[in-house]
């Protein structure tokens, strides 16, 4: 093992509002595998999530690279990094390099040629593809403009990360998936989505979810075991509109005190109740069933929310009770083949509903029509008459 190095550049001390400080530095690229790593997302065997970035664009780098290795580049834009506190400044003494709000001085960072990733001291939050693409371009060196910060912990790292890539062509599974273990103040959709992600993200891994391991997420990716065939962002839709003004509004609390442990059995009951009503066919894809497109999960919602209606004095429906409900849905649904009866005149095949607004309103509509027609009026009138008798 080698010995530890110090690096000490040039660096500009900035603070912002009360507990922010950031350092504006430069650094020569092609030294940047030596104190800095990426943090891909994965999540451990019993669920936890860790890192927070998106696999390698190879494309991308690759594009970058050939202009880094082109007659004259340039790249302006700043890498941003997280540094632990191992990393320290030394302002310089001299005032005529201060301001009421900066101060020049040495940033001071531990380098260790054979450290392990986990190890390093910095950990890149804005521009991977082009520490990449340095890290391979044929040149001697590229220096790098720098900003980094000194995070506490890994959540903050994470807080860092959404709200710098927020703005950006950022896959929204990724977001999505780190939501839930942010704590900090967030822009308004992304605070609206913070509960929904969470509610989400325990469907897609607790052991008695009929969902688990069956939505398509940043760490549950479609194609690879175990395979995500649901669309997170169609899960997400389904548990907003339930929240907003469905079922799963009835328990909720205020903001932040919203509890997952008591709506998560809602959704888990009907889930496995749809999942039996309709085992023939569950599992399979999209392309191969509306079942799981994000048609029919939106449309379900709906339906959820109306059988919660039912029972909107008494308990919460039971898996079988839920299933009792569903049951004479069965014969009039088209997941797979045949065509949807949705009017006069108004037929469509199976795999002709598509994500859309207008067609997640027609489908839902028919479910709902047919749900009042076959199972609501028919109780409906069991319990009139056996209140006259």
């Amino acid at each position: 093992m080698s010995d530890q190095v110090l690096l000490r550049v040039p660096a500009i001390e900035i603070r912002q509002g009360r507990n922010r400080t950031l350092y504006s530095f430069a650094v020569d690229g092609k030294m940047l595998p030596e104190f800095t790593t990426v943090s891909r997302i994965r999540r451990a065997e019993e669920g936890d999530i860790f890192g927070y970035q998106r696999p390698e664009v190879l494309s991308h780098i690759a594009e970058i690279r050939r202009y880094i290795e082109s007659n004259d580049p340039m790249i302006p834009n700043a890498l941003v990094v997280a540094f632990d506190r191992r990393v320290q400044f030394k302002p310089f003494e001299d005032s005529e390099f201060n301001t009421g709000y900066s101060r020049a001085g040495l940033l001071v960072i531990p380098v260790r040629k054979d450290a392990p990733e986990e190890d390093m001291p910095g950990w890149i939050v804005d521009g991977q593809q082009r520490a990449a693409a340095i890290r391979e371009a044929a040149v001697k060196s590229f220096p790098i403009c720098m900003v980094g910060f000194i995070a506490n912990n890994d959540q903050e790292q994470r807080e860092q990360f959404i709200l710098v890539n927020s703005t950006k062509p950022l896959p929204k599974s990724l977001i999505y998936e780190l939501l839930p273990e942010t704590h900090a103040a967030l822009p308004a959709l992304l605070q609206r989505r913070r509960f929904p992600a969470e509610l989400l993200a325990r469907l897609n891994r607790d052991a008695d979810s009929p969902l688990r391991f069956m939505i398509e997420t940043a760490t549950n990716p479609f194609g690879a075991p175990p395979q995500g065939i649901i669309k997170d962002n169609s899960i997400l839709k389904m548990l907003e509109n339930s929240l907003s003004d469905g079922l799963l509004y009835r328990f909720r609390v205020s903001g932040t005190d919203d509890d997952p442990e008591i709506m998560l059995p809602i959704i888990k009951r009907f889930w496995t109740a749809i999942s039996e009503v309709f085992k023939d066919i569950w599992g399979l894809p999209p392309r191969r069933s509306r079942l799981t497109h994000g048609a029919g999960v939106v449309s379900l919602g709906f339906l959820m929310d109306a059988i919660g209606d039912r029972y909107r004095k008494g308990t919460i429906p039971t898996v079988e009770q839920f299933q009792e409900n569903l049951e004479p849905l069965r014969p009039i649904c088209r997941w797979t083949e045949g065509y949807w009866e949705f009017g006069p005149g108004l037929q469509r095949k199976w795999n002709e509903v598509q994500n859309t607004p207008k067609d997640i309103q027609l489908l839902a509509n028919y479910l709902l029509v047919q749900y009042r027609e076959l199972v609501w009026n028919r109780y409906a009138k069991a319990a009139s008459s056996t209140s006259l008798v």
